[in-house]
């Protein structure tokens, strides 16, 4: 009889054991919006919300998020950043519906948070919580620096500010080529926790090339892409350079001005030399014409 009774005894015992739900996959809140962590328990047996005690603490520090007990919510013990921010949804109690909700989330609020719920017998479970913040569109600019030429080494930022987690960069020039190896990124955070993020990107400069900036959000998965196309207008033409194609153009004027002049002065000799054989042919004609004459007459 007993070895027949001891496996009923068990199987009731095992019908009375609470137990506890939370979410496997974290729960991820938007930064400034409200979030809800759902934790759900069963019990065999009808119970009084007078019986039931629910607590909602910080996993790692044991800090108080929230407690309920004798059908009202006890948060003498809070944690004070928590104060005016956390509610559990009493109409639901009786249904097993101890979800907490956090309002205004920010992103101090993200960690591990269990929730512990007793009726007789007690259980427990603990959940993640992740906060996001959407980046704003990222904003490509090259560096404004004289005398650059093409071949020289030159800096493409791309800035996004106000999100969260980091972000994941990929940069890539217009033929879709990656070049996320040749980066520098850096985070600056707010007082909110909210992040400024700038890449740099080094590229050998070329005139009417295009590259892009993307922007990926590990938990939001929303994307925000940037480009920037380099074109002849980009490139300072050297002082340097301009100095010299200046004097070259000088002295090629004075040049031609100088052989212009060669040119006439060379013209109006050979046309005076013309003009005296001319004149010195006419002479040495009329003197043979006299000489002819005076034979003629003697």
């Amino acid at each position: 009889m007993l070895s027949l009774l001891l496996p009923a005894m068990l199987a009731i015992q095992a019908m009375a054991v609470m137990e506890v739900l939370v979410p496997e996959q974290p729960v991820v809140a938007l930064h400034g919006r409200d979030a809800t962590l759902n934790c759900s328990f069963s019990h065999a047996n009808s119970f009084n919300l007078s019986d039931l005690s629910v607590f909602w603490q910080l996993t790692d520090t044991k800090r108080s998020v929230h407690g309920y007990w004798g059908e009202r919510d006890q948060l003498t013990d809070q944690a004070e950043r928590f104060a005016n921010r956390t509610s559990l949804f009493p109409a639901q109690l009786g249904l097993g519906n101890a979800s907490l909700l956090l309002s205004r989330v920010v992103v101090a609020d993200e960690g591990s948070y269990t929730c512990f719920v007793r009726v007789q017998d007690y259980d427990s479970a603990s959940l993640l919580l992740q906060v996001a913040a959407p980046y704003s569109k990222p904003v490509v600019t090259l560096q404004t620096e004289a005398n650059l030429r093409p071949g020289d080494e030159v800096a493409l930022t791309c800035v996004a500010y106000g999100g969260y987690p980091e972000a994941s960069v990929i940069w890539k020039d217009g033929g879709g080529r990656n070049l996320t190896d040749n980066i520098t990124t850096s985070l600056v955070a707010n007082e909110e926790g909210l992040f400024t993020m700038t890449s740099v990107l080094t590229v050998v400069l070329e005139p009417n090339s295009t590259y892009s900036c993307g922007l990926i959000n590990p938990l939001l998965g929303d994307e925000g892409y940037a480009f920037v196309t380099i074109t002849g207008q980009n490139i300072a033409f050297p002082p340097v350079a301009l100095w010299v194609t200046v004097g070259l153009a000088v002295c090629l004027l004075v040049l031609l001005v100088a052989l212009a002049a060669v040119c006439r002065r060379k013209i109006k000799e050979s046309c005076e030399e013309a003009r005296r054989e001319a004149e010195e042919a006419k002479e040495l004609e009329e003197e043979e014409s006299k000489t002819a004459m005076t034979l003629l007459n003697s």
